[in-house]
C-alpha cells in the first residue's frame, strides 16, 4: 500500500463525515423554516383595543407578552393574555391566563391555564373573583363559560362547582353542578 493510497482512503472519509455533518446542521433550519411558514406574524408586548361593530365602543382590551397569528386560519395563540372587558357601565373585568386563543374575527377567546377573572374595583361595586383552568368568552354576547371546576368568591361568600356561565353585561353567574356555598355573616370575620 502507498502513500498515495492511505491520504486518498482519509480524504473520501473527511468528504463523508463533512457531507454528514451538513446535512445534519440543514435539518432544523427546515424546520424553523416551516414553522416560520406557519406565522403570519408575530406581536411582542402589545396592547390591542377591539371596538364593537355596531356601536363602535370598546368591546375588549388584550396586553400580552407575545401573539403568533396563524396564517392558515387567521387565529391566534397568545403567551400570559390580559383581556380588560368592559361591562355595561365601562368598568372592565379583568381576565388573565397562561396561554390564549382568539379566534379570526375576535369573536371568541379561550383561556387555559390558571384562569384569574375579576370584577372591576370601584365604589359600589361588590369585588368578584372566580378561578379556574379554562373559560370560554364570547365578548360580542357578554358571556363566558367553562365546564371545568371553578371556585369564586364574594365578600362574605365562597362558591364552588363544575360548569359556570357568566353574563358580564347584567353581571349574573351560576355555577352549572357539584355546586358548594359558605356563607361567612360579617360578625364572623
Amino acid at each position: 500500500m502507498n502513500w498515495r493510497t492511505t491520504i486518498g482512503g482519509v480524504l473520501l472519509l473527511a468528504a463523508i463525515v463533512s457531507a454528514w455533518s451538513a446535512w445534519r446542521q440543514r435539518k432544523p433550519a427546515d424546520v424553523a423554516a416551516q414553522d416560520d411558514a406557519k406565522t403570519d406574524y408575530v406581536l411582542h408586548d402589545f396592547e390591542l383595543i377591539a371596538l364593537d361593530k355596531t356601536t363602535g365602543k370598546e368591546s375588549l382590551v388584550l396586553r400580552a407578552p407575545e401573539m403568533h397569528r396563524n396564517r392558515a386560519d387567521q387565529t391566534s395563540d397568545i403567551t400570559t393574555p390580559l383581556f380588560l372587558l368592559p361591562d355595561n357601565g365601562g368598568l372592565q373585568w379583568t381576565l388573565r391566563a397562561q396561554t390564549g386563543w382568539l379566534s379570526p374575527e375576535g369573536d371568541e377567546l379561550r383561556l387555559r391555564g390558571d384562569v384569574e377573572g375579576d370584577s372591576p374595583v370601584a365604589p359600589g361595586v361588590v369585588p368578584t373573583t372566580f378561578r379556574t383552568q379554562s373559560l370560554n368568552v364570547f365578548p360580542q354576547q357578554n358571556l363566558a363559560k367553562t365546564a371545568d371546576a371553578v371556585s369564586m368568591t364574594r365578600p362574605g361568600i365562597m362558591q364552588a362547582g363544575v360548569g359556570f356561565e357568566a353574563n358580564l353585561k347584567n353581571k349574573q353567574y351560576k355555577l352549572l353542578s357539584k355546586v358548594k356555598t359558605r356563607y361567612e355573616p360579617n360578625a364572623a370575620r
